[in-house]
């Protein structure tokens, strides 16, 4: 059985579960998270994500918007309803660029919101601050990007 990563194992070995319906994010994050030493699992739908979620138990979830069937505000509102996934950083990864977008994905429970395209580093980068973070230190974040739209 997988052991879970302490504090000090933030930068490395981290397991991180990706939902894109895009082959190519999908892609793109793989190769990435994998030359910075990490473990990936990769889902092209919400309810495939979910599942991995559950059975998997990653370290981060990186988790587009827009996807088919439910979107990624509602599979992170799934997320933050089940005890096994509560916990569990997400990055939202999207193209929706406009505040309202962006206070939504705050106000649903993302840890970091980063728009597309990206820059694979600083997504790299966005997961080991977000492991590294505690859930008290995550939550404090959320708090403070929603001030910033005056909520």
């Amino acid at each position: 059985m997988r052991r879970g990563p302490s504090r000090a194992d933030t930068l490395k070995d981290m397991r991180i579960l990706v939902i894109d319906d895009e082959p190519d994010v999908l892609m793109l994050c793989r190769v990435n998270f994998e030359l910075a030493g990490h473990e990936v699992l990769v889902a092209g739908s919400g309810e495939r994500g979910l599942e991995l979620a559950r059975h998997e138990r990653p370290d981060v979830v990186v988790l587009d918007v827009m996807l088919p069937a439910r979107d990624g505000f509602e599979i992170l509102g799934d997320l933050a309803a089940e005890d096994r996934t509560r916990e569990v950083p997400v990055i939202l990864l999207t193209a929706k660029t406009q505040a309202k977008d962006r206070r939504a994905g705050w106000r649903a429970g993302c840890t970091e919101f980063m728009t597309k395209p990206f820059a694979p580093v600083e997504l790299v980068e966005a997961a080991c601050r977000v492991h590294s973070m505690s859930p008290q230190e995550r939550s404090e974040h959320r708090r403070q990007a929603l001030a910033h739209f005056g909520n």
